[in-house]
């Protein structure tokens, strides 16, 4: 039997077996014994059945397609109804969307994976156009990181901007620096050197900066916060007004010796007690071109090992007193040959 409660919310409901085989049993025969509408009280709620006004035995059934026109109106009206206040809706609030604009990007961003790092360094290369800051540790550029460098460059320039590039002194005596700088145009690149650097730093339009986030150039940290753009900024402009001009010769150290400034930068560490992978780290440079250098000023003062050198170091001027009474510290792997 049928749910003999009223439908309140003007919706339809399922009508159960016993309903459905009265309804049609009426709509075939075209009336219904009204005693048996007490198996299903839900045709008369439901306006399926309505009572014979001839004869109050029988019930008549209403047409399906009237019933179903009636029955379907007012569920119309509520989708008309919704449809409406969603629009509504969309027309308020849809203007103001572009008000509100993208959700802000996160002050600081970890960038995993080497191709993120230079895919996100590419795409903020295209769209600097004012001032791309870069400080770069070591003396030499790889060649996968020139092409990119190059790439990235003229990127820059293209849309008006310039570039300052801030590097370690050996980079002077790097040829592919020098082709570097050949396929650039003239007149938008700053370099300066000095002998040493901080990490790994670039900046674009002084609004989001790139610092290494690990050891290596798989991992890098976007900053995008002001106060650190700012700060960062701030320690780089300290860094090049230290700097030597990449046009300018470096100054020699001590008159009639031909000692260069690497030399002398290589020098001032060793009598600081730095061992040579030390040296060459800060210096940026390979630990053989370090061991070179050290040969170098060994032959140009005619020092007959480590401890002489350092010694001649301070006579001659390269290296200042506070450190000459220091003896230099032998490199392990080179010990048996120091002599």
């Amino acid at each position: 039997m049928c749910t003999t409660d009223a439908d309140r919310t003007g919706t339809v409901h399922g009508l159960c077996e016993p309903a459905m085989s009265l309804y049609t049993t009426a709509l075939r025969e075209g009336r219904l014994p009204r005693a048996e509408l007490a198996e299903a009280p839900c045709l008369l709620q439901r306006g399926l059945i309505h009572p014979d006004p001839d004869d109050e035995r029988w019930a008549r059934p209403v047409p399906a397609s009237a019933a179903l026109t009636r029955l379907l109106r007012p569920l119309a009206q509520e989708v008309f109804e919704r449809l409406d206040t969603t629009a509504t809706l969309v027309d308020t609030l849809m203007p103001l969307t572009s008000v509100a604009g993208h959700e802000p990007r996160p002050a600081i961003t970890v960038l995993h994976g080497r191709e993120r790092v230079v895919s996100a360094l590419r795409d903020a290369s295209r769209a600097a156009r004012d001032e791309v800051l870069t400080a770069q540790p070591g003396g030499n550029r790889l060649a996968h990181n020139m092409r990119q460098g190059v790439t990235n460059a003229r990127a820059v320039i293209a849309a008006g901007g310039r570039m300052r590039h801030l590097y370690q002194h050996p980079v002077r005596y790097s040829t592919r620096f020098t082709e570097y700088l050949d396929q650039l145009p003239p007149g938008h690149l700053e370099v300066r050197t000095m002998e040493q650097a901080i990490d790994r730093l670039i900046v674009f339009d002084r609004e989001v900066a790139y610092i290494p986030a690990a050891p290596g150039n798989d991992t890098a940290l976007e900053i995008r916060h002001p106060a650190l753009v700012r700060y960062l900024v701030h320690v780089y402009e300290v860094l090049w007004a230290q700097a030597t001009p990449y046009t300018q010769q470096l100054p020699t150290t001590a008159p009639g010796i031909p000692v260069t400034a690497v030399q002398q930068s290589i020098a001032r560490l060793l009598t600081e007690g730095h061992v040579d992978e030390v040296v060459a780290r800060k210096m940026g440079i390979s630990v053989r071109t370090c061991r070179s250098h050290i040969a170098k000023l060994m032959h140009t003062l005619g020092a007959t090992n480590r401890t002489h050198l350092g010694a001649l170091l301070v006579e001659s001027g390269i290296v200042e007193a506070p450190g000459a009474e220091r003896t230099l510290r032998p490199d392990p792997a080179r010990a048996d040959h120091s002599n």
